[in-house]
């Protein structure tokens, strides 16, 4: 395995194909104890081995749990690993990649109530809205305040709000990785 720039890990596959990894880190921020395996089962599913998350209590939601995973696979595993989870609408997750060769790093969100949000983010975490993103945006803009409110909301203004607390009662918790196989 070499390291290609700081976080795209590339390994050869049996043919000796160079393939590139990427890696994130999965924050499931609440969850009733009863789907906890499930969720376990759902990301298990996208990286192909078996997965154990160290879960412990949500301060900011009494009886809900939390857990939060760092993950090595394929580019592209975010989004797989947010539409297994999306199948519990109960969920509050959140799941990182980092950059990788050829890929943008992309944020995933979901909030009870609310729907999945997703963003492309640079290698320092900020949300990345494309050229032709803001030419809609202004396009339908029919104010300044109209404007700026479209622009929050591409930005995940109102789901960082809402993630805020949950994700405040996780500081200082141990991260551990998950790889995935094949």
């Amino acid at each position: 395995m070499e390291l290609e720039r700081r976080w795209t890990v590339t390994t050869r596959d049996a043919s000796g194909t160079r393939v590139s990894r990427a890696q994130g880190v999965i924050f499931v921020h609440s969850a009733p104890a009863a789907i906890c395996p499930h969720v376990e089962w759902a990301i298990s599913g996208v990286l192909g081995g078996r997965v154990s998350l160290s879960w412990t209590a949500q301060p900011a939601s009494p009886g809900q749990l939390r857990a939060e995973v760092g993950w090595r696979g394929e580019p592209g595993a975010a989004g797989r690993i947010a539409a297994a989870l999306k199948a519990w609408p109960m969920l509050r997750f959140e799941i990182t990649e980092d950059a990788s060769s050829g890929n943008d790093g992309e944020r995933v969100c979901y909030v009870p109530g609310r729907a999945l949000w997703r963003a492309a983010i640079s290698a320092n975490g900020d949300v990345i809205i494309g050229e032709g993103q803001i030419r809609y945006l202004m396009d339908r803009a029919t104010s300044l305040d109209g404007l700026r409110h479209a622009l929050s909301t591409a930005i995940g203004s109102e789901v960082d709000a809402e993630l805020e607390a949950y994700r405040r009662a996780g500081e200082g918790t141990p991260v551990t990785w998950l790889h995935q196989v094949g």
